[in-house]
């Protein structure tokens, strides 16, 4: 498949929003005129410092960006500004989503725009202000911690939204974390369907390299996908065991795994990794931990290490964040984890190698692949957007696109600003011998 990027999306005003569906995104939040005028001051304050442009609807400009009159920097128009400050006023950052979804505002180009907010993430609120964060932030919901029973609940509500949805987007080998790409493409390049599979293949075999996988290795994988890890892991001689909670990635991994020809060395099974038994040589997890919430982190690295042969190897891929925005972060309900990705917490590299160590683990490498996770998100970016008939034509609404789209914006947005990291980390027993 080769795809042209298309157009950016210009909306007038708000988009059809079932309130059955979307009840927080069809009725505006409770906000005194007080609380909305502080917002509106503190927005207009921030917005108007950084490299953007704002206008309303009618094309008035509302700031020009700090640089001047720059025609280049991204803009974003507000179709209903008093909507959209009285989001933001009532729910912060969740109203800013949230007020994306009810079409109160767009951007013409919305990864830029989001890119210039991520970079300044710090200087949005000043600085005498930000003591008062905790009067209007939400904490997490108790129902989202991960649990055996609502890790299930979690991922049933993510992975198991469709997979037909998840093909649109992805490529052919359905993988759903950051891929390699050797050389990066050229901005704004959607890449054909073999150029992308052969990206993500690329990270396979980097991951497997790592847990020296060979015929004959008797591998783990916790954390399924749609199976290509598993299938590739075969190919190379590997006796795989991959386990995932989400029923709709189970039945289909069966399926690939069976067409690919090699079912008599894979086993695919609905498990919670904490009740994983048995020892491995090879232990692979990709962008698993993100969705196991900090509380059970210990629990995570305790199965890896148990799990784990003597002289055995853990490989995992992880997506990173700053130490104390991941503190912050892990006291808050956030816009992606109210509508994308309940339970989880992306880890900051010091809480990776804290974890690890105290279960007694060692990491023996560890690169980063940042830019290649933006240029991943492009992709399915660019592939979910030409493909809006086809999600439409599965059930979903106009709401749901802005959503997705919103959330793979956001996401881009924080690999390019730096904000996120991704890393690609080899585990050894602490008491092995170091790897040279």
């Amino acid at each position: 498949m080769t795809l042209s990027p298309p157009p950016p999306a210009v909306r007038a005003g708000r988009v059809p929003v079932d309130p059955h569906r979307w009840p927080e995104v069809a009725r505006l939040p409770r906000a005194s005129a007080a609380r909305t005028a502080v917002a509106r001051l503190l927005v207009e304050r921030a917005l108007g410092r950084l490299p953007l442009r704002i206008r309303t609807g009618r094309g008035i400009p509302l700031a020009a960006p700090r640089t001047g009159d720059d025609t280049s920097a991204p803009t974003l128009t507000l179709h209903d500004p008093d909507a959209f400050h009285r989001r933001v006023g009532a729910d912060g950052l969740i109203g800013f989503g949230e007020s994306y979804m009810a079409g109160e505002w767009d951007a013409d180009d919305l990864v830029g725009v989001l890119t210039v907010l991520a970079r300044h993430v710090d200087d949005l609120v000043p600085a005498a202000l930000r003591r008062l964060r905790g009067a209007w932030v939400r904490r997490r919901p108790e129902a989202d911690l991960n649990t055996p029973d609502g890790a299930r609940e979690n991922i049933h509500r993510h992975y198991d939204l469709s997979n037909e949805l998840f093909a649109l987007f992805l490529d052919p080998g359905l993988g759903y974390s950051s891929a390699v790409f050797d050389p990066l493409p050229h901005a704004s390049e959607v890449l054909p369907d073999a150029a992308f599979a052969a990206a993500q293949h690329r990270k396979i075999d980097l991951l497997l390299d790592l847990a020296d996988t060979g015929p004959g290795t008797e591998l783990l994988e916790i954390g399924t996908g749609w199976g290509e890890l598993a299938i590739r892991a075969a190919a190379r001689g590997a006796r795989v065991r991959t386990v995932t909670l989400s029923e709709e990635q189970l039945a289909l991994a069966r399926r690939r795994v069976a067409l690919a020809g090699v079912a008599d060395r894979v086993s695919v099974e609905l498990l919670d990794y904490r009740h994983v038994r048995g020892r491995y040589d090879a232990v692979v997890s990709v962008e698993m931990i993100e969705a196991v919430g900090a509380e059970f982190w210990p629990d995570y690295f305790t199965a890896l290490r148990r799990l784990l042969a003597p002289g055995g190897r853990v490989a995992l891929q992880a997506i990173t964040m700053p130490h104390e925005r991941m503190l912050a972060t892990a006291r808050t309900h956030t816009w992606i984890s109210k509508y994308v990705f309940p339970g989880g917490l992306i880890p900051s590299p010091e809480a990776l190698a804290r974890e690890s160590a105290a279960s007694g683990l060692r990491i023996t490498h560890d690169t980063g692949y940042g830019d290649h996770y933006a240029e991943t998100l492009h992709q399915w970016r660019a592939r979910f957007l030409h493909q809006e008939a086809a999600v439409t034509a599965l059930g979903f609404d106009a709401v749901f696109r802005r959503m997705w789209e919103f959330y793979l914006a956001y996401s881009e947005a924080g690999f390019r600003s730096g904000y996120l990291d991704v890393r690609q980390l080899r585990l050894t027993a602490a008491d092995t011998e170091p790897d040279r």
